[in-house]
């Protein structure tokens, strides 16, 4: 498949004289795709029913004209101010129960009905008009950016409560299901049932688990309704562009509805703004080394294979606490490592810098006044090295770690530790499947098959699914389960007799117990357990315990449990060990270098600020390297 290049544009921020020269640029930098619309609604309509296509008609036939393919979002984002007189109660309702209010963007709750139609007559709209003129669709914009899946509001509540009616049928059900027998929490009604938010203490975590899913359930199924809009009008493929560590929503069920998986990428941004446990003084200028390629190999499964990165940070941002500008190469590096994991398309967030408003401190690639930034050069590098060097071939990874949505909002449910943290458990795993030079695929819940893998890796699992039970149990590679994977039932509550009830493994956990991570538990071997560790009861071989005989790690044939959160040292030692013992090929990588296996060639990236050393080859700080396998 080929690989192309894109960028994000604004027709409407700019004079129409300047349209043809920017696409004209656009080509000579060689960029193939551009996306525009997502934020114009009110151009488009500036007052109900008043339709002004005229403009945008203008702009698809000079992008067209030039050679550029279109990506056309639905502006549903940015709902324009006649909106909220048509919708009054349209806005989202935070957990103190505020209204977010009209002025910047995401200012709609996805429970409230009428502007759902709203969103989906636009984005029909939009299909009718340019359904055979474009070469992709993107719906809204970065669904959940800003905290805005959760709404307190009270089209939220009725929604909630009629979600409620379907998932348990009867008030007793729920009762049974959440044990509301506990401090006299019965319910006689379902519209008896609040949101859980502003009770004197904790609420239920069963309520808030049924929320969470309520929530995300929200997110699909506003999806849903621009996806029919657009497929009864086109057939281009449709995405959504996600973002880095938004995880209020399930974006595998959101994507099941898509042909593409879209991400927006901003390295540094992020390691300042979301990174647990980032190296922030190595890693100022060039972002986490494992953060995006995590996001990378998630956005491939929820794309089933077909992904993009939508949105490519090509210098300083605006949105982050500091906003230092990008070590040179590093734009061209995090280009390559998106096209090693297996972008069809890499598009810049933004052609031309914005001389105002909220994000006119963010670079683009061209500045404000149309000159080439940094990241222009950078661009027109990556575009000449596609089209001289053969393509990139995609391959199963060897290993696979099982990523879930829903445990993450489990654990926010009922963290027992003040800094336990799904995502922050799966990365570091991840962290250290990288550092050991490791190719990793990121599946969801519901894999049904694990042929093909030396290694998999179950971190944390609210519940494991029957169908990933099964496929758990028919592996013929090394399976590891934990810490804290399931333990519990899919309503939050402790599986009796005790659990997890993990294939192949004879073993229950009878205690729980969390500590700061600054007091951690050392191991009979090098290194910790941190965070979370659990009590087993158990028949299986013990392979590590920590210095006072507490089972750390325990084994029956193929099948391992970790019952703590391994540090570093620890994790890098018990993952090395399994992967050599699975037959993988193990690396000691020097501190920033990371590897990408594909299924010809092996990619080397440096994040680090100096040059290191790979296989008695020299890879410049910020480089690539491309290497035959």
């Amino acid at each position: 498949m080929k690989r192309t290049l894109g960028t994000c544009y604004y027709p409407e921020h700019w004079p129409e004289a300047w349209w043809a020269e920017d696409a004209r640029r656009m080509v000579d930098l060689g960029l193939t795709w551009v996306r525009i619309g997502e934020f114009a609604w009110s151009r488009i309509e500036p007052a109900p029913g008043d339709l002004r296509w005229d403009w945008l008609d203008r702009a698809v036939d000079v992008l067209t004209a030039a050679g550029l393919q279109v990506v056309m979002g639905t502006p549903t984002a940015t709902p324009p101010r006649w909106m909220l007189d048509r919708h009054p109660d349209m806005l989202a309702v935070d957990a103190q129960g505020h209204p977010r209010k009209f002025g910047s963007r995401r200012h709609y709750c996805f429970s409230h009905d009428g502007y759902r139609e709203d969103a989906a007559r636009i984005a029909g709209l939009m299909a009718e008009r340019y359904g055979d003129r474009v070469g992709a669709w993107q719906t809204d914009n970065e669904y959940g950016c800003h905290d805005t899946t959760i709404s307190y509001s009270d089209n939220a509540r009725r929604a909630f409560q009629d979600w409620l009616r379907r998932r348990y049928q009867s008030p007793a059900q729920l009762n049974e299901a959440w044990g509301n027998i506990f401090w006299s929490m019965d319910y006689d009604r379902f519209d008896q049932v609040d949101l859980p938010n502003l009770t004197v203490t904790e609420p239920n975590p069963a309520h808030v688990m049924a929320f969470r899913r309520f929530a995300s359930d929200e997110v699909v199924r506003f999806n849903q309704a621009q996806v029919a809009a657009i497929r009864a009008h086109s057939d281009a493929p449709i995405s959504h562009n996600y973002m880095g560590r938004v995880l209020e929503f399930d974006h595998f069920a959101v994507g099941a509805d898509m042909e593409i998986a879209t991400w927006d990428s901003y390295p540094m941004g992020f390691l300042l703004d979301r990174v647990p446990d980032g190296d922030r003084d190595a890693y100022m200028r060039q972002g986490d080394p494992d953060f995006q390629a995590f996001h990378h190999d998630l956005y491939r499964a929820v794309g089933r294979g077909r992904w993009w990165v939508m949105e490519q940070q090509p210098g300083p941002v605006n949105w982050a606490p500091w906003n230092p500008a990008p070590l040179p190469g590093m734009v061209r590096l995090w280009s390559w490592e998106a096209f090693a994991h297996g972008a069809e398309t890499v598009a810049w967030f933004r052609w031309r810098q914005a001389p105002f408003a909220q994000e006119q401190q963010h670079a683009g690639l061209l500045r404000s006044d149309s000159v080439e930034a940094p990241g222009y050069h950078e661009a027109a590098q990556v575009a000449r090295e596609l089209a001289d060097a053969p393509d990139v071939t995609p391959a199963q990874a060897p290993v696979a770690l099982i990523f879930d949505y829903a445990s993450q909002w489990a654990w926010e449910a009922q963290p027992q530790g003040a800094d336990f943290d799904y995502f922050g458990l799966c990365l570091d795993l991840y962290r250290s499947l990288r550092r050991l030079g490791l190719s990793v695929d990121i599946l969801p819940p519901d894999t049904g098959d694990l042929s093909g893998y030396g290694l998999v890796l179950v971190p944390g699992l609210l519940t494991i699914p029957d169908v990933l039970r099964g496929a758990m149990a028919a592996a013929e590679g090394l399976v590891l389960t934990g810490p804290r994977c399931d333990l519990k039932t899919p309503e939050l509550s402790f599986r009796v007799p005790l659990g997890p009830d993990l294939p192949g493994l004879a073993a229950r956990s009878v205690m729980e117990e969390t500590f700061p991570a600054d007091t951690p538990r050392p191991l009979a071997n090098t290194g910790t357990v941190v965070k979370w560790l659990e009590t087993l009861e158990t028949e299986a071989q013990v392979i590590e315990a920590t210095l006072d005989g507490t089972p750390v790690l325990i084994r029956d044939g193929k099948r391992l449990h970790l019952a703590g959160w391994p540090n570093r040292v620890a994790a890098d030692r018990i993952l090395g060990a399994l992967a050599v013992e699975a037959g993988l090929q193990v690396h000691t990588l020097p501190e920033g270098l990371r590897i990408r296996d594909t299924g010809a060639e092996r990619f080397v990236f440096n994040y680090a600020a100096e040059a290191r050393m790979f296989d008695g080859q020299e890879v410049p700080a910020a480089g690539v390297l491309r290497l035959p396998l």
